[in-house]
């Protein structure tokens, strides 16, 4: 049975969620919602939805929408996954759920409470790649795990120009909050919950980090670095190093051309090839099939909260140039942890 769904805001992001859709039968999108009736009904018409709302309110009311997308700016993604829940739907809310931990713990807990399902939208996460690298790293593919190194950074301003929500503070804006986090969760899953990171942070003329770089380490022997940026060249990369070899991604995050490359000491590199797949379907049909009662969704309440706890002492530590510790996750940490 396919599960009906509802978008918050006209983003460019929902062009994803919308093209998956059409090649899925487990999930549609029926109504979508924007400040502007207009602009909504415009949307609709566009891309061949059934209903348009002038306001997020009002889509909200809508009793045939089981379950929305909240693809709204940072600043508001807890405030209307809160109304979502409390409005009787499940909620997949776009990367980032939030910087503040105890606002992640209230989502998942008034979800609980409600019967109803939430869930952070790393999209990655999902596809065939990341769980075959996960894979080779875990049987010993590459040694023993020492270092984890990730990158992701595009000009934004030459892209989507520099008036972009992103570059606005007061929108949560910034590059470890847009791409940054992407590098993070990567960190966190292969490496496990950091225990202390340091970072350094580069601000733009509006006020927000235009460039990040920061090192997190465990409890472990695992190291772990990554870069982000609003003002670099693309780049998208995570490597694995082992102490017999490194596992290479050079498409981790949109992962248009899957592949695993394996690089060792003095032999020829090895290709793990990776089917082709959507992440945003691969999502979508986890999410829809755990509302359906069918499954578990993939990412919950663990992987959110250790997210938001490592983003907000990335920042803390790069606005103190210091260290900071972090307490062990009160969830349970793990490499490869998805609970």
């Amino acid at each position: 049975m396919s599960v009906s769904w509802g978008i918050l805001s006209t983003a460019r992001v929902n062009s994803h969620v919308l093209a998956a859709a059409a090649k899925s039968d487990e999930f549609d999108f029926a109504a979508v919602a924007s400040r502007d009736p207009a602009r909504a009904e415009a949307y609709a018409r566009d891309h061949g939805l059934e209903r348009a709302y002038g306001s997020y309110d009002e889509l909200l009311e809508d009793r045939d929408l089981e379950a929305v997308y909240i693809s709204l700016p940072n600043s508001l993604h807890v405030d209307w996954t809160l109304r979502a829940l409390a409005a009787g739907k499940h909620v997949l809310c776009e990367k980032p759920l939030s910087r503040v931990p105890h606002e992640v713990e209230e989502a998942f807990n008034l979800a609980e409470s409600s019967g109803l399902l939430v869930a952070e939208g790393f999209m990655f996460r999902h596809h065939p790649q990341t769980r075959r690298l996960t894979e080779l790293v875990a049987v010993g593919a590459v040694g023993q795990l020492r270092v984890v190194r990730a990158a992701f950074s595009f000009q934004l301003a030459e892209v989507h120009g520099p008036g972009d929500a992103r570059f606005r503070p007061e929108l949560d804006g910034g590059s470890l909050m847009d791409v940054g986090c992407y590098c993070v969760n990567a960190i966190r899953l292969l490496a496990g919950e950091p225990r202390r990171v340091q970072a350094q942070q580069v601000d733009g003329p509006s006020g927000v980090d235009v460039c990040v770089a920061a090192t997190l380490a465990g409890d472990g022997d695992v190291l772990a670095h990554f870069d982000c940026g609003f003002v670099l060249p693309y780049r998208a990369q995570l490597e694995a190093v082992g102490d017999t070899g490194s596992l290479v991604v050079d498409d981790p995050w949109h992962i248009f051309s899957p592949g695993i490359e394996l690089r060792r000491e003095k032999a020829d590199a090895e290709l793990f090839a990776v089917e082709p797949a959507d992440s945003y379907r691969v999502e979508l049909e986890n999410f829809s099939a755990a509302v359906r009662g069918e499954a578990s969704p993939l990412l919950g309440r663990h992987d959110a909260v250790g997210q938001a706890r490592v983003i907000d002492a990335l920042y803390r530590s790069a606005s103190a140039g210091v260290v900071v510790e972090l307490e062990p996750h009160p969830q349970g940490a793990g490499r490869g942890s998805s609970a």
